[in-house]
């Protein structure tokens, strides 16, 4: 086996205190766009077992059907939650930073 060729590659990364705060904060805004997007979709899925849904149509659920998709959305709306306080601990720890 021969050796890999890795160029020596040392990068000037210049970044304030203001800009790592700032990129921290702006990571935190992401995450929790990304799951109003979970919560919207489990919202919708709810929607779509009910009937419910603008423009969409599916075979009538039955109760087992409902209740599977119900346990479904709590256990996921659960899991969401714990990473609710994570971003809250995040974002304290950050907020903490620009005292």
């Amino acid at each position: 086996m021969s050796q890999s060729n890795i160029p020596n590659i040392t990068p000037t990364i210049s970044i304030t205190r203001d800009d790592a705060i700032n990129l921290l904060l702006s990571s935190i805004a992401l995450e929790e766009l990304g799951l109003s997007h979970i919560i919207n979709a489990e919202g919708e899925k709810l929607q779509y077992v009910l009937g419910t849904l603008p423009g969409l149509t599916g075979p009538p659920a039955s109760i087992s059907d409902i209740l599977s998709i119900n346990a479904s959305v709590r256990e996921t709306i659960r899991e969401l939650t714990k990473k609710e306080w994570l971003l809250l601990s995040k974002l304290d720890s950050v907020l903490s930073l620009e005292q």
